[in-house]
């Protein structure tokens, strides 16, 4: 097949496409505008594969976009272009309005043109792929606010959508174009929600690879409030294998929840990188240290929790990497590979999580 990637010079559209390289025969078609978290190093292991493609395009731009549909002829698209950082979404809401929502609106468009222009069998195989987060859910129950005989809610396909921050808004709102175009065009879509990704190429202004270098610096390491918020986190190789599983074989139409059943308090993420760093690169006091508590972010959610089941039971996949075992490779892949972060200009990275 011919698979066009949206955003793929970023954390998860790196990772995925390094995996369809690896693992399949089809070809990709990257499309990125290269913003501060779009990195081509991320993909220089399969730069020069024939079956490999770049193009430098904003998916906001109808009339480059539509070139690239008609040139490349894709089967699937999996769209994974986005802003992502909720600190930056706080600061500034635009860009996320611009791209999340028009940039996904603007690509519904063209793919809904070149896909009612197939024929018959390519029509029928086409889909439209729509990578998004567990953070349109909103939060969930915190633990610590519970009776001990409560069960823990966990996110399912069907949780009501109230998104906390411009960011997941924004997220939510192209999740609703996505299944409108379907229901009203007839677009064959896929929708997937993720919880937190961690592992190799993630952009520092994330909780753990800035831990990590700030840790190494000798540079405090700041927790939002207490660091009692809870996340799932999912390694992004586990995630790739289960987004290409989605865009191959999963029922037009569906949405997917994709979790790494991992939740922990971002606090305990921050002891388990600080212990791995004094083992692999000790000083002369842990880096626990270093733990600097700051004031927490506006509307911060307290826990998320994803249910797989669906995925699992439909479609056969769950996570290959524990916490403790993705970790130790994360923490021990920035090790050697500083250079890559040395690509990233310091001037576009915020100071907090």
């Amino acid at each position: 097949m011919k698979i066009l990637v949206t955003g793929g010079a970023g954390f998860i559209g790196s990772a995925l496409i390094r995996h369809i390289i690896r693992n399949s025969q089809d070809e990709v078609i990257n499309v990125d505008k290269l913003t501060y978290a779009g990195n081509l190093a991320s993909l220089a292991e399969i730069e020069n594969s024939e079956r490999y493609q770049f193009e430098y395009a904003d998916i906001g731009d109808k009339e480059k976009m539509t070139q690239i549909f008609a040139r490349h002829q894709p089967d699937v698209v999996m769209h994974l272009a986005a802003e992502s950082h909720v600190d930056r979404s706080i600061l500034s809401a635009a860009t996320f309005i611009n791209t999340n929502i028009i940039g996904t609106w603007v690509l519904l468009e063209v793919a809904r043109k070149y896909w009612s222009e197939l024929d018959a069998l390519k029509k029928m195989r086409f889909r439209f792929h729509h990578i998004s987060t567990d953070e349109v859910y909103g939060d969930l129950p915190h633990p610590d606010d519970l009776a001990e005989a409560d069960p823990l809610p966990l996110f399912h396909e069907k949780t009501a959508y109230a998104p906390s921050s411009p960011y997941s808004a924004s997220k939510a709102a192209s999740d609703h174009l996505v299944r409108a175009w379907a229901r009203t065009y007839g677009l064959p879509t896929i929708v997937t929600n993720c919880s937190n990704n961690y592992g190799p190429y993630h952009y520092p202004e994330k909780l753990i690879p800035l831990i990590i270098l700030n840790a190494l610096a000798g540079k405090p390491l700041p927790v939002y409030g207490k660091g009692d918020q809870i996340r799932d986190w999912l390694y992004v190789e586990d995630h790739a294998r289960a987004l290409y599983l989605v865009a191959t074989a999963g029922k037009a139409g569906e949405t997917y929840n994709i979790g790494g059943h991992n939740e922990k308090k971002n606090i305990q993420v921050v002891h388990a990188i600080c212990d791995l760093l004094d083992e692999f690169a000790p000083k002369t006091v842990s880096c626990r240290e270093q733990i600097t508590y700051v004031t927490d972010r506006p509307g911060h959610d307290r826990r998320y929790a994803i249910d797989a089941s669906k995925i699992r039971r439909e479609l056969g996949w769950q996570p290959q990497e524990s916490f403790e075992s993705g970790i130790r490779n994360t923490v021990k892949w920035y090790l050697t590979n500083l250079p890559w972060v040395e690509t990233i200009k310091e001037s576009h990275l915020p100071t907090l999580i």
